[in-house]
């Protein structure tokens, strides 16, 4: 959600708030304020916690899990005993581990220094490092430690180890380590000590958890300078990632446990006050065992995080205190009208800002782990891969036939695009974010409008794919199907097929009902224009009437530059030669701060849009595409869907708009541990429902990928906006080769069946939406085998003196700016 432009309280405007006793006003403001940061999403942590010891040097009054000593008992948790937790909470669906341990008992106790020194470690840091270590290793879980007061090396060395860490602060007051107070004797909770760790921890680029505690002798006055010594070290450092407002609970034997605990009032008023100081943009946390049966309160009070809740632990801190049911938890959400929404121990801002705030060795574990919003990846379903799982709740939730209860700025939006009015970068982006009831009516407005523009006709035409070499000189960090000494990826036997071999497909593609030809292919260094030109004659002369859908943007910026002729220039050559339309692929993202590291020598965005426009203006009809679900995020689709709308507008040249979920298995990005595993099948749906709702009316065709979602997975899109499967390809060999397993030819039975099953009418189509002949209609029922392929080998391309390799990226791009 874009952030207001709130003006939080200054220092003296916040202290009055200490005296402000319109409790209803205050959660009211506050509630606002988050909404705007957050939208709907609550968000929690499924973690583990492990108390790695319970020993501590201090004697805070009110705590429990600070023991001493006992003899015979170990005082540490071994490794092994360290990593068995890990592992079942890793098996119940957990993420994190959550260190839980006294502070510096090795300087009290030389039992700690005893039994540290059997274990190899000379202080408790050392040997949390060594646990946290551990645990990453056996489990991958992420873990977060929350050691205590710590010099800068040791927050430094925890840094390659935790993705996140953290220090509560408490309170800010020096008055509670007075004689008689809570913190006397706690040489650790000094407020100044607290404070200079966390300084430390900004300065290193931590993402940090700090907080208060409520109910310990301090004064409202003294809870409103803590949160702001917390803001300002915020605002110095942006490094805390949430403040927590922990509530006192009082506990048999301690000297706190006659103590009056802070009212329910007390507790909203501090979060609503905390909500206020921080404003929009700052993840404010209450736990949900602390306040049993008070959920929706603490909801309106302000908060967006309910915290670590896990399903194998107890709160070792709060024992008494057990955590509520993920599926109570999710209920009394949604009552809010809220949806609760899991996350790492990295807040989504700070995953969509790895390379600032995560240590080199641990990225790769969050990337894969999360969602393109930065939340944690929900389900385990990937594009391309036959054996995923459709998340079964996601998809009932969409066949509940009550209506969903939205919100209005979600039902104005969908509202709006439906009319065809249109939305800005920012509306679009507010669509990918929808989930719950959002994300339902999202889906099914989307689906209405489609009815609304196609009925529910269904189309596919029958094609064949032809990609034509699989050398290339590019190196896209996505693709898995260019060889050759300059690609990224060099695994598999290169190919360059001759003329007479595409010639020899064409007549079969025919013979079996094809009515279209669909080729591109990697952009081989010895390639000119001249090459793409042959290619065409060699089809029409093979096949007269065959449609030739051929060549990226990429092609044929490429072909041009290597003829010294202008893009309408070969453009009109093309057409001349007998191509027929053009494929958008190529595309990616069109957003630069995304096609930098994803294809930095690749056409830019404005160069793909500048082909596309000179395309049209030629006469030629194009289809649009987008590859998603690496390393973009929604901004970067929205972006995108924007750019294609506006070209769309002035040119009406694009016949449908095509997305394209990233198959990860063997893209090198992946293996290299930078990019996600894809989509998920949520951010799937949306991406076909936000085109069908972001392009209206501009562009009314809008097509799923058989071949990467698999026939389950389009048939939910036929769901949610969807009117077209594409073609039936008889040899897909792009997606395959990034790791794909839904096969290569979906035959026009298959295609029919597949989608007369989701209760829609089939019908085939030519490249342009048009009928097809009827003898090839005819011809495509029931048609023969396959011939083996012959995949030329590439000869020895590699010139002694190679012509000079155009890399349109690289160039200086006077036409499409650096978005």
């Amino acid at each position: 959600m874009a952030s207001s432009p709130y003006t939080r309280p200054s220092r003296d405007a916040a202290l009055e708030l200490a005296q402000a006793s319109d409790l209803p006003r205050l959660m009211e403001r506050a509630a606002t304020l988050r909404d705007v940061g957050f939208g709907q999403a609550v968000s929690y942590s499924r973690k583990v916690f492990i108390p790695l010891t319970q020993l501590c040097r201090d004697v805070c009054h009110y705590c429990t899990f600070a023991q001493p000593p006992r003899p015979g008992e170990q005082a540490y948790l071994t490794l092994d005993e360290v990593v068995d937790v890990a592992r079942r909470g890793a098996e119940q669906g957990c993420r994190e581990a959550l260190f839980t341990l006294g502070d510096r008992p090795e300087l009290r106790y030389p039992q700690a220094r005893d039994e540290l020194a059997e274990l190899g470690h000379a202080t408790t840091i050392s040997y949390l490092l060594a646990a946290a270590r551990a645990v990453f290793e056996a489990t991958g879980l992420l873990p977060h430690a929350n050691p205590g007061v710590l010099t800068r090396d040791e927050l430094l060395a925890l840094r390659e180890v935790c993705p996140s860490q953290g220090l509560m602060l408490e309170s800010a007051s020096p008055r509670l380590l007075e004689r008689g107070q809570v913190h006397h004797g706690s040489p650790d909770k000094d407020p100044d000590a607290r404070l200079a760790t966390m300084r430390m921890a900004g300065e290193l680029a931590i993402p940090y958890t700090s907080g208060i505690l409520i109910g310990i002798g301090e004064t409202p006055e003294e809870r409103i300078t803590s949160l702001l010594a917390l803001r300002d070290l915020h605002d110095e450092y942006g490094h805390i990632q949430e403040i927590i407002i922990q509530n006192f609970r009082a506990k048999p034997d301690t000297r706190m446990a006659q103590a009056p605990e802070p009212t329910l009032d007390d507790l909203l008023w501090t979060i609503a006050c905390a909500r206020l100081i921080f404003g929009p943009d700052m993840a404010i946390q209450a736990p949900p065992n602390l306040s049993p049966d008070t959920f929706g309160t603490l909801i309106r009070a302000g908060i967006n995080d309910w915290g670590g809740v896990s399903p194998v632990t107890p709160d070792h801190v709060n024992p008494e205190a057990p955590w509520p049911h993920l599926e109570q938890l999710a209920r009394e959400t949604e009552r809010e009208g809220k949806v609760l929404t899991e996350r790492l121990t990295v807040y989504p801002s700070y995953v969509r800002q790895l390379d600032t705030w995560v240590a080199e060795g641990l990225r790769t574990a969050v990337v894969q782990a999360s969602e393109a919003d930065g939340f944690a990846r929900e389900g385990t379903w990937s594009p391309g891969d036959r054996d995923a799982v459709l998340p079964a709740a996601l998809l009932d939730r969409l066949d509940d036939a009550k209506a969903p209860v939205s919100t209005p700025r979600m039902q104005t939006l969908c509202a709006q695009a439906s009319r065809g009015d249109g939305l800005d970068e920012s509306e679009i982006a507010e669509l990918f974010s929808a989930r719950g009831d959002d994300f339902v009516t999202v889906v099914r407005a989307a689906d209405a409008l489609r009815r609304e523009v196609n009925g529910d006709e269904v189309t596919y035409v029958v094609n064949r794919n032809i990609n034509y070499t699989n050398v290339c000189y590019f190196k896209c960090q996505f693709c898995a199907f260019s060889k050759g000494k300059l690609s990224e990826n060099l695994r598999g036997a290169p190919y360059d097929l001759d003329l007479e071999e595409i010639g020899r497909r064409s007549v079969e593609a025919w013979e079996r009902g094809a009515t279209e030809v669909c080729m591109q292919g990697g952009i081989h260094p010895e390639y000119t224009g001249a090459t793409y030109l042959d290619i065409c004659r060699t089809v029409k002369a093979a096949v007269p009437d065959m449609h030739v859908h051929a060549f990226s943007p990429l092609e044929v910026w490429q072909g041009a530059a290597t003829l010294g002729v202008s893009l309408e220039a070969f453009l009109r050559q093309l057409k001349a030669a007998g191509l027929g339309t053009l494929p958008g692929t190529a595309a990616e993202v069109l957003h630069d701060e995304v096609r930098e590291t994803l294809c930095p020598d690749k056409l830019s965005s404005g160069q793909w849009l500048e082909v596309m426009d000179t395309a049209h203006r030629v006469g030629f009809r194009t289809t649009a595409t987008i590859m998603y679900g690496h390393i973009d995020r929604p901004r970067h689709w929205a972006r995108h869907l924007t750019s294609i709308r506006n070209l769309q507008a002035r040119t009406g040249g694009f016949t449908e708009f095509v997305p394209l979920p990233f198959v990860h298995m063997e893209a090198p990005l992946y293996l290299k541990g930078q990019a996600r595993r894809g989509p998920t099948f949520r951010e799937s749906l949306l991406m076909h429902a936000v085109a069908r709702l972001a392009l209206h009316p501009l562009v009314t065709n809008i097509q799923a990928s058989w071949v990467k979602l698999g026939p389950r997975g389009v048939r939910a899109c036929l769901e949610a906006g969807v009117n077209d499967l594409g073609g039936t390809l008889m040899n897909e060999s792009i997606t395959r080769a990034a790791g794909a397993t839904f096969g290569e030819e979906l035959s026009p039975e298959q295609m029919e069946a597949l989608i007369s099953g989701a209760g829609r009418t089939p019908t085939q189509r030519s490249t342009s939406y048009g009928e097809p002949p009827a003898p090839q209609v005819a011809r495509s029922f029931h048609a023969a085998d396959l011939s083996p392929v012959v995949q030329t080998p590439a000869p020895g391309w590699a010139r002694s003196s190679p012509p000079a390799l155009v890399r349109p990226g690289l160039e200086t791009d006077p036409v499409g700016e650096r978005q």
